[in-house]
């Protein structure tokens, strides 16, 4: 029995050593629309969403299933009651911490296959005591300071999970697509399309 037809602009995404390529974690996350966005970008992506809590809503919270409308169901979503049994039952993984108060560029570090992409709640980021468990996995988003405090938790998670998985040639590649062109890497576009 032949299985579903995938889009042709689909991503494959295949498990490496029977783990997925990225897990995304977020700590005590508040705002419902915003883990309702990270919950459709993690079913996009085939990446599992833990969430550990205290959660500043209810999983039947109207506002976070209408940002992940129909995609709840394809989302692999585990929840914690508290950090410690997230960090125990995800031992073998690499935890990456993403904050405001990280020193190294997120597009510097090289992620691994298994890396958890750990995100902090909107209000108060990550503890401090778990960002000093292990400084040189402590990334930021590069912006702005003087004009904006932070990213808002879904867009920062989106950035980092896509530049993590793009590190990973192996882990996914987009399908065959007649209707989209891609450049070769070193081929310049001949219209500045943004410029109009």
């Amino acid at each position: 029995m032949a299985g579903p037809e995938i889009p042709s602009n689909s991503l494959q995404l295949t498990e490496l050593a029977g783990r997925p390529p990225v897990q995304v974690a977020i700590v005590e996350p508040e705002i419902p629309q915003n883990t309702g966005n990270v919950a459709r970008t993690c079913a996009a992506t085939h990446t599992p969403l833990h969430l550990i809590e205290p959660l500043g809503f209810r999983l039947t919270d109207r506002y976070l299933k209408r940002a992940g409308l129909d995609y709840w169901p394809h989302v692999d979503l585990t929840v914690y009651p508290d950090l410690e049994s997230f960090r125990r039952r995800l031992s073998g993984c690499r935890f990456v911490y993403f904050s405001t108060h990280g020193t190294r560029v997120f597009h510097d570090f090289r992620f691994h296959p298994g890396d958890c992409l750990v995100f902090g709640s909107e209000t108060r980021g990550l503890p401090p005591g778990l960002l000093r468990t292990e400084p040189r996995h402590v990334l930021t988003l590069p912006i702005d300071r003087s004009r904006v405090r932070s990213l808002n938790l879904a867009t920062a998670v989106g950035v980092a999970l896509f530049e993590a998985l793009r590190q990973m040639p192996c882990a996914h590649r987009p399908l065959a697509d007649p209707a989209v062109t891609r450049l070769p890497p070193d081929e310049e576009p001949r219209e500045n399309l943004g410029a109009r």
